[in-house]
């Protein structure tokens, strides 16, 4: 298990996942990744464990995906057909696959919950947040989504507006929308999720699972899982628009997200010229992201 994953049983029954890249308001490189779908499938495999937690370790959950060169010397962390559309494919059936999984999986946000950030915790079975928490994709500034969530969970007119401005929603939005469960005081989330975390653990899990996949499979009923799926050509084709091709020359990006550093370019001032229009993100104030 890789140092960026952190993973401990705060309860009986209980895994708990943290991310441990703090420094980089967690951002999701190729180790998180590998190390979070690991912990995941490990404890699905272990009899102890019951119900899993992921959470992010300092200020925020995530940030999102990996941009800079937090990817060099690792590895992608699972195999993905290559061609046309790899980066949306090969994210988007990481965050799936928990859907798959047998035991129920917990998001724990607070803070800045961006972009892949917002994926990863959507692909969970239940979303608690914070009242400082802000759920984002600001990435539409310039492309398109990896994974195509927003009309599903925050309805099609809030996932219309989130689409076309980039602009976040507070933790008690995103209950009020359908996107998360409930919200709770900052200073109190720990102790909330993992008392529901515990109070999920009494049911007995060959009767949890069962539970878990009638809902996914109405989901699937539902077309989700081909919406989304059919979102990663969008975004395929929106790596090869202008807009886009323009933003990675000035953040100095060779190819599309998870791409190697070049030496031209600024990732982080290109960042703060996409916000600054805006006022907020990169260019809000001391509480934005870096």
């Amino acid at each position: 298990m890789t140092d960026a994953v952190l993973v401990d049983t705060p309860a009986e029954g209980v895994r708990r996942i943290t991310l441990n890249r703090p420094d980089k308001r967690n951002a999701l490189n190729h180790a998180v990744r590998g190390g979070v779908l690991d912990a995941l499938r490990e404890a699905d495999e272990d009899p102890e464990v019951r119900v899993s937690i992921i959470r992010g370790a300092g200020s925020c959950f995530s940030a999102g995906y990996e941009l800079g060169d937090g990817n060099e010397g690792h590895d992608l962390p699972y195999f993905t057909p290559g061609g046309e559309g790899f980066w949306p494919r090969h994210v988007t059936d990481a965050w799936m696959s928990i859907w798959d999984l047998a035991k129920p999986v917990i998001a724990q946000v607070h803070g800045w919950c961006l972009a892949g950030g917002s994926e990863l915790a959507t692909g969970c079975d239940l979303v608690y947040v914070s009242d400082d928490a802000r759920i984002g994709y600001p990435a539409v500034r310039f492309g398109v989504p990896d994974m195509q969530f927003h009309a599903w969970f925050l309805g099609p007119r809030a996932a219309m507006e989130m689409m076309l401005t980039g602009d976040w929603i507070s933790g008690e939005d995103a209950v009020r929308l359908g996107w998360a469960n409930r919200v709770f005081p900052a200073d109190r989330l720990d102790d909330e999720v993992l008392a529901m975390a515990e109070r999920i653990a009494l049911v007995p899990p060959d009767i949890a699972q069962l539970n878990k996949r009638t809902v996914h499979r109405a989901m699937d009923v539902m077309g989700l899982r081909t919406a989304i799926r059919s979102g990663t050509e969008l975004c395929a084709l929106g790596v090869h628009q202008p807009t886009f091709r323009a933003f990675l020359g000035d953040a100095g990006i060779d190819g599309a997200v998870g791409g190697e550093r070049t030496d031209g370019g600024s990732l982080t001032e290109a960042l703060q010229r996409r916000d600054e229009p805006f006022g907020d993100y990169r260019t809000g104030g001391g509480t934005e992201p870096s």
